[in-house]
């Protein structure tokens, strides 16, 4: 009879060889929700300004769980009593942590599904999946939830320094080419320690706390929160907003049967149910890029231009500045739109909007990092750091910016 080898292993470019830890995890990977998660791409909407950003959540998420890995490993070897449920638990949990992503990652939240988060869908996913896996999944939810009794567990999956960012700084760095966002995960990972049931990093990793924290700002200024990038994640937003208005006006769409159903029912985190979540894991980047060439040549002149604003990367222009976008400058550039091309003032929005933008890159409100010093004391980062750049990182940085088009829309 043959059996099918489960302990395979992954070469990635950025740790090498990731082997998986366990059957359970090789079935939850081989398992089509998780699959799926080769065709969302990680950054968005990044690649019109970086050009190697296409990697995808699947990378993100087999990298995390090798971080977790390590996690493990290093802790035990410092006497931190961890079963081998738990360890099975956290490998599962930070795998599927990112699973209830949709096309382009962030755009789905706030256009085609009404408020419903990621975190919640990735949470639904896991529930579906452990009816599927004979409820060897309750554990691992219980620690992305944050609900399990071993406090540190569930800040190895969310926390200021947890696996999830220890990855993605690594890793979008790297596809992206922003050398100043690379971090040293992995020694980072080594200084980790438990005391009194929460994490801690040992004092002599204090710089690669300071370098991790001053990385992280870099990438959202530079990367994550790019005008461009912006730019174009508004536009797509809107562009699902849009064909969502069209389809509920009785207009057809030629759409994939997925992405038809999100643009003729409001789904809320009240009626999104295992019919609704089941059609979700049929939805990629491909049937949003597939729906857009196609919608580019729509008579509906909102619709249209959106999309090809976006298939040919010829974008609205951005402004960004340190204080609120007035009314009377919105206005005026409504007007001017409106004007031009006879359309409605609703329409006309479309293409003429203002917004904001934050940057923190560390917050001891949310949830500390904790420094653990040789005389066994544990202070916050921000008190024990000789770096005036950490007192300046906890501070919120807003910005302000209006999207209006170029002259020759």
């Amino acid at each position: 009879m043959n059996t099918i080898n489960k302990l395979k292993i992954f070469n990635d470019p950025i740790y090498g060889f990731i082997t998986i830890p366990s059957s359970l995890i090789f079935d939850l990977i081989e398992h089509k929700y998780f699959q799926r998660l080769r065709r969302i791409t990680q950054m968005g909407m990044s690649y019109l300004v970086y050009p190697g950003a296409h990697h995808t959540r699947f990378h993100h998420a087999i990298g995390c769980m090798h971080l977790m890995q390590k996690a493990v490993n290093v802790l035990r070897f410092k006497g931190i009593t961890i079963s081998k449920e738990e360890e099975t638990a956290l490998y599962a949990a930070i795998l599927l942590h990112d699973i209830g992503h949709g096309p382009f990652s962030h755009a789905m939240e706030h256009s085609i599904v009404n408020q419903v988060s990621h975190e919640e869908i990735s949470l639904l996913f896991m529930e579906e999946l452990n009816i599927e896996f004979n409820s060897n999944l309750t554990l691992a939810i219980q620690i992305f939830k944050g609900e399990y009794k071993r406090k540190f567990m569930c800040q190895l999956i969310s926390s200021q320094f947890d696996m999830d960012r220890a990855d993605y700084l690594k890793r979008d760095s790297f596809y992206t080419g922003v050398a100043e966002g690379n971090v040293n995960s992995e020694r980072l990972i080594t200084m980790l320690n438990v005391i009194n049931d929460h994490l801690v990093v040992e004092e002599k990793g204090i710089y690669s706390v300071e370098k991790f924290l001053v990385a992280r700002r870099f990438m959202y200024w530079q990367v994550y929160l790019h005008k461009t990038g912006i730019v174009a994640e508004q536009l797509l937003t809107r562009v699902l907003q849009r064909a969502k208005e069209l389809t509920n006006a009785g207009i057809e769409l030629k759409v994939s049967k997925a992405l038809s159903f999100f643009l003729k029912h409001e789904i809320t985190a009240s009626n999104f149910d295992s019919t609704t979540l089941e059609t979700f894991s049929r939805l990629d980047d491909n049937d949003i890029i597939s729906a857009m060439k196609d919608w580019q040549y729509h008579d509906d002149f909102v619709l249209s231009n959106l999309c090809d604003m976006i298939i040919n990367r010829d974008l609205l222009k951005i402004k960004i500045k340190n204080k609120p976008i007035t009314l009377e400058l919105r206005n005026k550039h409504l007007e001017i739109v409106r004007t031009k091309h006879h359309i409605s003032s609703g329409e006309a929005a479309y293409f003429v909007f203002s917004g904001s933008i934050s940057n923190q890159a560390y917050s001891s409100k949310v949830a500390q990092i904790n420094i653990l010093k040789k005389s066994g004391k544990v202070v916050d980062i921000a008190k024990v750091s000789d770096q005036f750049s950490i007192k300046t990182l906890s501070k919120p940085v807003t910005k302000y910016y209006i999207c209006y088009p170029k002259d020759k829309m």
